[in-house]
C-alpha cells in the first residue's frame, strides 16, 4: 500500500472526518465562499469524492458583504444514531451552529445555534450527553479551550462553559477535538499558530472536564524544524479509525512553492497520516512526528516516499466544484456542456460585493487556464474575463473589454491597494482566446484572436497571491467573471472551455 498527500488538493482547511456505514465524510472551511463547507466522500481516506455541501441556501448561510477570509471557520462533522451533524463558526456573523441531516446527499437544516462566543467548535456524543467543546472564554474570563453541555435539539448550553485547558504553551490554542476512547476522554488541540509553527497537541483525563495530563512527547504531529521540506504548518487535525481496526488522522498543511522559497499559494490543504498506539496509550502519527509527501507500506510498518506525485491541473469549471463569491444570484449563470454563460453586474473583484465569478479551486502548482470568449453579445463598457483570484487586493486578471467593434484585452494585477496595467493589446475579432499557463513560481498571461498566433501579455510571480504576503487563510482561485458596463448593462457572455 502507498499513497502521496495531500489526498485532498487546493485550498480545503480545517479537514474533519467522521464514519457512517462503510464511509468516510470530510469536511472543510470555506471562509466567504458559497455553498458553504464542501462534504466529500471516501471508502479508504486516500481516494475523495467532492458530493455537495452542508449549506446551499441564503437562509442557512449569508455571507453579504463578508471580506475575505471572514465567514466560514473550521467545522466538525459527526455520525450519531443516524443522523449527520455539522457544527461551524460564522465569524461575520451569529457565531457557533449546527445543522443536521439524515441523508448526506440530501439537503441540511436550518442552523440551529449554540449560545458560546469563540471559534473552531467541536461535538462529542458521549452516552445521553453532547459535549460543545470549543476555542473562547468560559463564564470566569479565563480563556482557552472551553466545554459545556448542550441540547442536541435545540442547541441550549446546559452546563457553565468550563476552560479545560490551555494547550502545553504555544500560542494561539485553537482546533480543539475531544473523544471517548477506552478508559480515557483524549483532548487533540493544535497551537502556533496555522503558519510554519503549526503544532498539533494530546492530553488526556479520565473524566471529560479534566484535569488532563499532557502527552510525554508532545507535539504528537508538526513540521517546525523540517526547514526546506515541501510540506509545511502541519497542525489542525481529526482521528478516525477504519473496519480493520487501523487509526488515521486526516490534518491540514501547506505545500510550499520551493526548498528555498517559503510562500505558499494553493491554500491549506488535506493531508493523511497513519497512526499508532503505544503500549501506555498514547497516539504517535506520521514519522517521527512529522507529516511527509508519501508513504508505502512493507511488512506491516510505514515508510516514507521521497519523491513528489507530479501532477497537472485543467481547468474545467463545474457545477459540482464550482464556488462563488458572498451571495450569488444564480440567475446571472447558464451551464450548457463545456460551455457557460455569464452575465455581470456592477460589482467587481475589487470590492466586497457579489461580482459574477465562477471558480474552481487551484489545486496543482502546473496547471493550463483556457477558454475562448464570444464578445459579440457583449455590451459596449463590458469586462470579462479570468482571474486568478486570492482576495479582493490581491488577484491577476486577464480580461477583455468592449468599445465599438474592437476588444481590448488586458493584463491587470491588482496587488495591495494598486492595480497594474502591465500590457493592453487590440484585437478586432469577436473570437478571443485566453490563455493562462503556470508553474509553483510564475502565471503566464496569453491572448489571441480567431486566426491569430497566441500573443505573450506577460508574467507574475505567484508569491504574491500567496498567504505571506496577500494575508488570510484562504487559497487561489480559478475564475471566469463578468462585470456590466457603467450603467449596470451587460450581456451574456458566452465562455467555452478549449485545450
Amino acid at each position: 500500500m502507498h499513497y502521496y498527500n495531500p489526498v485532498i488538493r487546493g485550498f480545503y482547511p480545517d479537514p474533519s472526518v467522521c464514519y457512517a456505514d462503510g464511509w468516510f465524510y470530510l469536511v472543510c472551511s470555506s471562509f466567504e465562499y458559497f455553498p458553504g463547507i464542501p462534504i466529500f466522500k471516501s471508502n479508504n481516506l486516500i481516494d475523495w469524492e467532492l458530493i455537495g455541501h452542508c449549506l446551499t441556501k441564503t437562509s442557512q448561510l449569508d455571507l453579504n458583504q463578508v471580506s475575505s477570509s471572514g465567514g466560514l471557520f473550521a467545522p466538525t462533522i459527526r455520525y450519531h444514531k443516524g443522523r449527520f451533524y455539522m457544527i461551524v463558526t460564522n465569524v461575520s456573523g451569529g457565531g457557533n451552529f449546527f445543522v443536521y441531516t439524515d441523508d448526506i446527499n440530501g439537503e441540511w437544516s436550518d442552523p440551529i445555534f449554540v449560545l458560546h462566543q469563540g471559534i473552531d467548535p467541536s461535538l462529542m456524543f458521549d452516552g445521553d450527553k453532547v459535549y460543545f467543546t470549543g476555542t473562547g472564554t468560559d463564564e470566569n474570563g479565563k480563556s482557552g479551550i472551553c466545554q459545556c453541555e448542550i441540547d442536541i435539539e435545540t442547541g441550549k448550553i446546559l452546563t457553565p462553559s468550563k476552560c479545560i485547558s490551555q494547550g502545553s504553551g504555544g500560542r494561539y490554542v485553537e482546533g480543539p477535538h475531544l473523544y471517548h476512547i477506552n478508559d480515557y476522554y483524549y483532548l487533540m488541540m493544535s497551537e502556533g499558530g496555522t503558519e510554519y509553527g503549526h503544532m498539533l497537541t494530546l492530553f488526556r483525563s479520565t473524566d471529560p472536564y479534566g484535569p488532563f495530563e499532557a502527552c510525554p512527547f508532545n507535539p504528537i504531529l508538526t513540521n517546525r524544524n523540517l526547514g526546506g521540506y515541501k510540506i509545511q504548518g502541519a497542525g489542525h487535525a481529526d482521528l478516525t479509525h477504519d473496519e480493520q481496526g487501523n487509526w488515521w488522522l486526516v490534518h491540514l498543511a501547506f505545500r510550499q512553492i520551493d526548498k528555498w522559497k517559503p510562500f505558499h499559494h494553493l491554500g491549506r490543504e488535506v493531508f493523511l497520516q497513519p497512526v499508532s498506539w503505544t503500549k501506555d496509550g498514547w497516539i504517535k502519527t506520521g514519522v517521527d512526528g512529522t507529516s511527509r509527501i508519501g508513504y508505502t507500506k512493507l511488512d506491516g510498518k510505514w515508510s516514507i516516499l521521497n519523491e513528489d506525485e507530479q501532477k497537472q491541473q485543467i481547468w474545467q469549471p463545474n457545477q459540482k466544484e464550482a464556488c462563488f463569491l458572498r451571495r450569488p444570484d444564480y440567475s446571472l449563470y447558464r451551464f450548457e456542456n463545456n460551455r457557460f454563460y455569464l452575465k455581470g453586474t456592477i460589482d467587481t473583484l475589487d470590492g466586497i460585493g457579489n461580482p459574477t465569478f465562477l471558480g474552481i479551486r487551484q489545486k496543482e502548482f502546473d496547471c493550463i487556464m483556457s477558454c475562448s470568449i464570444n464578445g459579440q453579445t457583449m455590451t459596449i463598457g463590458q469586462e470579462a474575463g479570468l482571474s486568478v483570484y486570492m482576495r479582493e487586493n490581491n488577484h491577476y486578471d486577464l480580461l477583455v473589454e468592449k468599445e465599438d467593434n474592437n476588444y481590448y484585452i488586458k493584463l491587470i494585477l491588482k496587488i495591495g491597494e494598486h492595480g497594474f496595467i502591465i500590457n493592453s493589446i487590440n484585437l478586432n475579432h469577436s473570437d478571443i482566446k485566453l490563455k493562462i499557463t503556470a508553474n509553483a513560481g510564475i502565471y503566464m498571461f496569453y491572448a489571441k484572436g480567431d486566426q491569430d498566433d497566441y500573443t505573450y501579455l506577460g508574467r507574475a510571480e505567484t508569491k504574491y497571491l500567496s498567504s505571506e504576503v496577500a494575508e488570510g487563510f484562504t487559497g487561489v482561485i480559478l475564475a471566469a467573471y463578468c462585470v456590466a458596463d457603467k450603467e449596470g448593462k451587460s450581456g451574456w457572455v458566452e465562455y467555452q472551455l478549449i485545450e
